[in-house]
């Protein structure tokens, strides 16, 4: 979007495709590149322009997968698929964060940096596939987890601040 915002567009739905009719009343075909406007020309140059935006983010093995695919759309949806899943597997995944998420607890030997990182690792996945959990339900899981010699600084907080916000 930050190149251009219409050109989202064509990568979550598809290029633009030149139409004409064959006669008065006949169906629509799409137009020979001959016959293109200089309109026609630059919205079909958008789906290039996406392809090519997205082509320099991947790496080889992702350039191998999608190469000889000709809409930025076919180039997303294989991308999506490969590195998020089906629905199926995606949801599996919500389903397995969300548990390791519930029974997140600070490990013993652990520091409050490695803890924090662990977490924040959990729940960035979780808002990667969609699964937002509230700030507030975030601060409240960390105070829980935190051991009994951070009991009174877990209370003071509590007391001193307004977890909602």
């Amino acid at each position: 979007m930050a190149e251009d915002s219409e050109l989202w567009d064509i990568i979550r739905n598809g290029p633009h495709v030149p139409m004409k009719k064959l006669e008065e009343t006949g169906p629509l075909v799409p137009k020979g590149r001959r016959e293109y406007s200089n309109t026609n020309r630059k919205a079909v140059e958008k789906n290039y322009r996406a392809k090519k935006i997205l082509m320099c983010g991947i790496g080889p093995d992702e350039y191998n997968r999608v190469s000889a695919f000709d809409t930025a759309k076919e180039i997303w949806e294989a991308l999506q698929t490969a590195h998020e899943g089906t629905t199926q597997v995606k949801q599996s995944k919500i389903d397995m964060l969300t548990t390791e998420y519930e029974l997140f607890r600070m490990k013993d030997d652990e520091s409050i940096q490695d803890m924090h990182t662990r977490f924040t690792s959990i729940i960035n996945e979780l808002h990667s596939l969609g699964d937002v959990i509230p700030r507030n339900k975030l601060v409240r899981k960390i105070l829980n987890v935190l051991p009994r010699s951070w009991e009174s600084k877990v209370n003071a907080i509590t007391e001193a601040k307004d977890l909602q916000t």
